[in-house]
């Protein structure tokens, strides 16, 4: 943090560089314009002399502070002073701009053009010395910038090992990617080329570095560039020439790269040379979805929310964007304290400190969260906290039911007398016809909530969301899949037919609250998950992408399926009605659902099933939801 002293040094700095290039500027301003006038009479020698003698002098004390301030009020004081782009230019010239109009404003006012008088400036001169500011402030700029970039490397240092690299896209991105770098060479990285599909762009420099050609070329890049690495700057959506390319390069010995996306850059959360190793979410074949982000401001903004299961992928990315969309307070829930204090910190590092209250508790402590819904009052509820690992719950059928079913009660009910708006609920594909205890039990939770809807004198819209596998997420297959890979493998595939739905983390945590937008509450919105992929497909990708070889350098194991695993996950009931949203990627399915006299039975028939050994807790809980077939040992 600047102090006084600090900002007074550098408003002093400051005013000393531009009033020095100011006053250097109108002094030879006058000396072109009145150099050599001397030649054609002895009264335009005294004209002459009465501009250069008194009024240069007298003009040099209000028009050097005049553009000194201008300069200031157009933000270049607070800029750092070697970094210059071509908006500071522009801010830049619209301030001199602006002190120019008002010297060539000034004579009028001040009866013409005299040299007798003090803002009688000559027009000559006020042009010119527009003219000469342009050129002194932006080129002497450009020139520290230039040194900067050029010659003094990071830390004030030259660095040691330079990784010459390429760039595969002559794009937007590429050309930002590339001025990056070039800026900044203390990191150690020189871009040598870049490689585009496109040919109208071939044998073009971008920011002096030659596009050699398509991305054909790359096994010749080693030895005729001496390059390592190549940096992927393609678009999101161009997936199967991301696959080509990431081929090409592996086949050539190259490592890959990725540069961040448009949105992210332009969010300004990450710069263009914020690199990391491609990864299989960049082969997902997923456009990124677009969302409504006014309606979900306007049902986020300057309200209290609360996020059960904050600790979780899901929750912690939930609370990450909902702390974005300026929320009144954010209720950060979770039982567990080593999570949770994760999720704080993260939010305390992106500067929502002041909008977190964290919270330790366990969804099915009811009177701790009526303490809770009583002082903190929220209006928006995004509940995630839930069992979600089906091997475990395979084996504690009653504790599944107790914190997936009860726990999701309790907030419901809650959140219904203490009159939330919405309640939504993250459900699973798991859901649908279920094989497993986990899946069985979020089907009871979204019957729970949709029996909420119906409660009597009801104000809070109750909706369920329901997709499939997330990448990323704890406990999904990537991490696994990475972990595998680098102690060497094996990696593990139940069975070479799995297929799963993926997306993800932030664009499913869009969706979700896109999806509370949407729902007018008792229905079940569904996020569109394009094609099911092969898990086995998936880790051979992966397994690629670290540069190995699938079945040669890392064995692909198969190990069977595990109990409560389908071969491919679904996601609609039978008799589930398809009904469109206003949103493309979310689909709304309306069924009869139980009604609010039901639930206190339901509810009672699950909270006797929890003590029973495993066999008869799944016998009991296929009672209460038919379509579910348990694995029975």
């Amino acid at each position: 943090m600047q102090t006084p002293v600090n900002r007074l040094q550098r408003a002093a700095f400051f005013f000393a560089v531009y009033g020095g290039l100011a006053a250097l500027s109108l002094w030879f301003a006058y000396e072109l314009r009145f150099t050599g006038i001397a030649e054609y009479s002895r009264d335009d020698e005294k004209i002459a002399d009465a501009f250069l003698g008194h009024q240069r002098l007298v003009a040099l004390l209000w028009l050097v502070p005049l553009k000194v301030l201008a300069l200031g009020f157009s933000g270049q004081f607070r800029g750092v002073f070697y970094y210059f782009r071509l908006p500071d230019a522009l801010r830049m010239g619209a301030a001199l701009a602006a002190t120019t109009a008002i010297a060539l404003i000034l004579p009028s006012v001040a009866g013409g053009v005299d040299p007798a008088s003090t803002f009688g400036l000559p027009h000559g001169v006020t042009l010119v010395d527009f003219n000469l500011s342009l050129i002194l402030f932006i080129g002497f700029r450009v020139s520290i910038r230039t040194l900067r970039e050029r010659f003094w490397a990071k830390n004030g240092g030259t660095p040691g090992i330079v990784e010459r690299i390429a760039i595969v896209g002559a794009g937007q991105v590429g050309a930002q990617l590339a001025a990056d770098l070039i800026a900044r060479r203390g990191h150690g990285i020189e871009p040598v080329c870049f490689l585009d599909d496109d040919i109208s762009k071939h044998r073009l420099n971008i920011h002096g570095v030659p596009v050699i050609g398509a991305p054909e070329l790359m096994s010749e890049l080693a030895e005729k560039y001496g390059v390592t690495e190549i940096i992927l700057a393609l678009p999101a959506n161009s997936v199967r020439r991301i696959r080509e390319v990431s081929s090409l390069a592996t086949a050539s010995g190259l490592r890959v790269l990725v540069v961040p996306s448009m949105t992210e850059l332009a969010g300004g959360r990450v710069r263009a040379s914020d690199l990391r190793p491609i990864s299989v979410e960049d082969l997902l074949g997923r456009e990124p979805a677009k969302l409504d982000d006014e309606a979900i401001d306007a049902m986020i903004a300057g309200r209290i929310v609360m996020v059960t299961g904050a600790g979780g992928s899901i929750g912690t990315e939930i609370c990450r964007q909902v702390a974005a969309r300026q929320p009144a307070r954010i209720i950060i829930l979770d039982q567990c304290e080593v999570l949770l204090y994760q999720c704080e910190q993260e939010l305390i590092g992106a500067g929502a400190g002041a909008l977190i209250s964290p919270v330790v508790a366990d969804v099915t402590d009811e009177a701790r969260l009526r303490h809770l819904f009583a002082t903190l009052r929220p209006s928006l509820v995004l509940h995630a906290a839930a069992h979600k690992h089906v091997p475990l719950m395979e084996s504690q059928p009653g504790e599944a039911l107790q914190n997936n079913v009860l726990g999701t009660a309790v907030v419901a009910q809650l959140a219904a007398e203490f009159g939330v708006e919405k309640f939504v609920l993250i459900s699973s594909d798991k859901a649908v016809n279920p094989t497993n205890v986990m899946g069985a039990t979020k089907r009871l939770a979204e019957l729970v909530v949709q029996a909420m809807q119906s409660r009597p004198a009801n104000r809070t819209s109750f909706i369920a969301v329901r997709f499939g596998n997330v990448l990323g997420s704890s406990g999904s297959v990537i991490p696994i899949f990475r972990k595998q890979i680098a102690a060497g493998g094996p990696v593990t595939v139940t069975h070479p037919e799995v297929k799963r739905y993926f997306m993800t983390i932030p664009e499913a945590v869009g969706l979700v609250l896109q999806s509370a937008t949407l729902g007018g509450g008792g229905e079940i919105l569904v996020l569109e998950m394009g094609q099911p992929l092969k898990i086995i497909d998936v880790a051979r990708q992966l397994v690629e992408l670290s540069g190995l070889r699938p079945d040669i350098d890392i064995e692909i194991r198969i190990t069977g399926l595990r109990p409560g695993e389908k071969l491919v996950e679904e996601l609609q009931h039978e008799g589930e009605q398809y009904r469109p949203t206003e949103h493309p990627r979310v689909f709304r399915f309306v069924v009869d659902h139980p009604r609010h006299a039901e639930l206190p039975d339901l509810l009672a028939r699950v909270k006797a099933l929890i003590p029973l050994n495993r066999q008869p807790c799944k016998l009991g809980i296929r009672e209460l939801v038919p379509e579910y077939s348990p694995y029975l040992e």
